[in-house]
């Protein structure tokens, strides 16, 4: 009778785990996308997404004017744009925001291009190697508004401060991303937090 007792109370923990972490991960993620805090910062850090031939696709141009819309706000004197390209590609994610940003007005002074990285972390490693001479430790991260989390998450386990400022137009954004993208996000968060640099491949697949 104790050990049916028993067996029953540890069934019931764990459901309740299983069942609590993932509606945490859920709420952070949503209220991250939700609650903007973006203050002044060294530098303005656009993540990387689908270019097509030197343009950049939907998801990216939305980042991008988001980006350029901080900028002329005066929150940061700097720009770096991230992402490789994928392969065969004869651009990359990076270069084909430095030159939308360079085309729409933004100081090509500004701009510096990050070329490397085919997802959050190995984009935020990038950044993490090319400003390691620079005086830049306060940063702020434009993407997708389910997306600040994880990457504010791994930008500050780089070493840096980051904040984010959501995407406010296109298939990304809060009206328009959906329930699913938010599931997607949460777990991508969640294998990070829990798994670590092993959870990368997981996150990667999911994100």
């Amino acid at each position: 009778m104790f050990l049916i007792k028993f067996l029953w109370k540890f069934v019931t923990f764990l459901l309740l785990v299983a069942l609590v972490i993932p509606t945490w991960a859920l709420a952070k993620t949503w209220y991250a996308a939700n609650n903007e805090t973006i203050r002044k910062a060294d530098a303005i850090v656009v993540m990387g997404a689908a270019q097509l031939d030197g343009r950049p696709g939907e998801v990216l141009k939305a980042r991008l004017k988001e980006t350029a819309r901080i900028y002329e706000n005066n929150f940061a004197p700097k720009i770096f744009t991230l992402g490789a390209g994928a392969p065969g590609d004869r651009f990359t994610e990076a270069g084909a925001g430095r030159t939308w940003l360079i085309s729409n007005g933004v100081p090509r002074g500004a701009i510096t291009a990050i070329p490397q990285g085919r997802d959050t972390f190995q984009s935020i490693e990038a950044l993490t190697k090319g400003v390691k001479k620079l005086d830049i430790k306060d940063i702020i991260i434009v993407t997708d508004p389910y997306h600040c989390l994880r990457s504010m998450t791994m930008a500050n386990d780089q070493g840096f401060v980051a904040t984010c400022s959501p995407t406010r137009v296109g298939i990304a954004s809060l009206e328009k991303a959906g329930f699913r993208y938010l599931v997607r996000e949460a777990g991508a968060y969640l294998a990070y937090v829990t798994l670590g640099r092993r959870g990368i491949h997981i996150s990667d697949h999911v994100a």
